[in-house]
């Protein structure tokens, strides 16, 4: 690793025509191009949020276009998990927490653009170089979530620069250092050193989320399809008007992965919550009134879950374990020593994807929730998270072990109908 690149973008061997001279004079210092990459990507997440708070205050008839910003940096800390608490003594606090994984993820994808540019801009190549990289990237882009957070509370609004500083600072650390080590070509580096079980599992486990996240999603669609009606009658009594509905539209479009997660425990078992007391879970609903915003018109009414979705519970796990034993048996049959593997390897393996798959859910579980205002709201997402992981972790390492076994037992038919 200590010499992956011969310039800025070199792959795979390629040289770099250009003198030495002109590559140093177009690189910058690794701490230069850590300020700029991460001051883009905080100015990008900052206009972003400003940008749909002052198209909101356009159609307000109360606040200033200061206040509107304020809250639009409001909305930039909380999608880094710094919580905001809003009123005072006499009207009571509330307090939000809750990350819009939506622009969570919109900010993470800015973050590892900004890694790759870092490593354009400076060259690093070594490691030392991009771990001191990946470290400046992280910290100046912390302090830039600080200085949001002492720039936004003012009056009733209160946000901990400590809870700032962390939350971005841990958010650049994950997102720029993954684009550094792919753009640095040490991502190629860290996979050729992974022991071969683990490099075909991590992938593998990658499948059985995603797989996980898209039947969720399907069925998030159908049922918002179903109560469509509910949708329409939100919107009535709401009555945003064209400039209203754009930024409902936007909030909505921001929470939309925090429900389908919420689907997703809600096909483990354990369920979610939509505020303190109620409970949306297979073994019944009892949830009562809801906030009017249409992303909530999906949820079922109180009483019995309809069987099919019973039914679902049990399946989707197991159809995410199958998706992950095929990519463990297709990735391992391509190694040099695959000949040398007993189905039991592969049904190993496919145990582990679905271990590694339940440690991603976890953590998407935990990050869903939070506060969403005072009262009742104070309590939103998954109560149960480690349960809820734990049991499609189980449902996908079932799925995934039998699926692999009897992939990679058909292997001797296969090549010889293929000789």
């Amino acid at each position: 690793m200590t010499d992956m690149l011969s310039r800025p973008g070199a792959r795979d061997g390629e040289t770099s025509s250009a003198p030495t001279s002109e590559i140093t004079a177009q690189t910058k210092p690794l701490v230069v191009s850590a300020v700029i990459s991460a001051g883009a990507c905080l100015l990008t997440g900052l206009l972003t949020c400003a940008a749909v708070a002052v198209i909101g205050w356009l159609a307000a008839t109360f606040g200033g276009a200061s206040g509107a910003v304020r809250a639009g940096a409001s909305a930039w800390l909380v999608a880094h998990k710094a919580a905001v608490t809003i009123g005072n003594s006499t009207l009571g606090t509330g307090r939000i927490s809750i990350a819009p994984l939506g622009l969570t993820l919109f900010f993470a994808w800015c973050l590892y653009r900004g890694g790759k540019s870092a490593v354009r801009s400076s060259a690093a190549d070594r490691t030392r170089d991009l771990i001191a990289l990946a470290g400046s990237f992280a910290v100046v882009y912390g302090l830039g979530g600080l200085v949001v957070a002492l720039f936004t509370a003012e009056g009733p609004l209160k946000v901990s620069p400590l809870a700032a500083f962390l939350g971005a600072f841990s958010l650049a650390l994950l997102a720029g250092a993954a684009g550094i080590v792919v753009e640095s070509g040490a991502a190629d580096d860290i996979a050729d050193a992974t022991p071969a079980g683990l490099r075909d599992a991590v992938p593998a486990a990658m499948a059985a989320v995603l797989t996980v996240i898209a039947l969720a999603s399907v069925l998030y669609a159908v049922l918002l399809a179903i109560h469509f009606s509910r949708i329409t009658g939100m919107l009535e009594l709401l009555n945003a008007g064209v400039i209203g509905s754009v930024v409902l539209f936007a909030i909505c479009l921001m929470l939309v992965p925090n429900m389908v997660l919420y689907v997703v425990a809600f096909l483990a078992g354990p369920g979610f919550q939509l505020g303190t007391g109620t409970t949306i879970a297979p073994t019944g609903v009892d949830v009562g009134n809801l906030p009017a915003l249409p992303l909530l018109a999906a949820v079922p009414a109180d009483g019995a879950t309809p069987s099919y979705l019973l039914v679902l519970t049990a399946v989707v796990p197991l159809l995410a374990g199958a998706v992950a034993g095929l990519v463990v048996v297709r990735r391992g049959l391509t190694e040099p020593d695959a000949d040398a593997l007993g189905w039991d390897a592969f049904a190993l393996r496919g145990a582990m994807a679905a271990l590694v798959a339940g440690i991603v859910l976890f953590a998407l579980f935990s990050l869903s929730g939070g506060s969403a205002g005072p009262g009742r709201m104070s309590a939103v997402g998954v109560p149960a998270a480690l349960p809820a992981a734990g049991v499609l972790a189980a449902g996908m390492a079932i799925g995934a072990a039998i699926t692999a076994a009897v992939a990679s037992s058909r292997r001797p038919a296969d090549d010889e109908a293929t000789s």
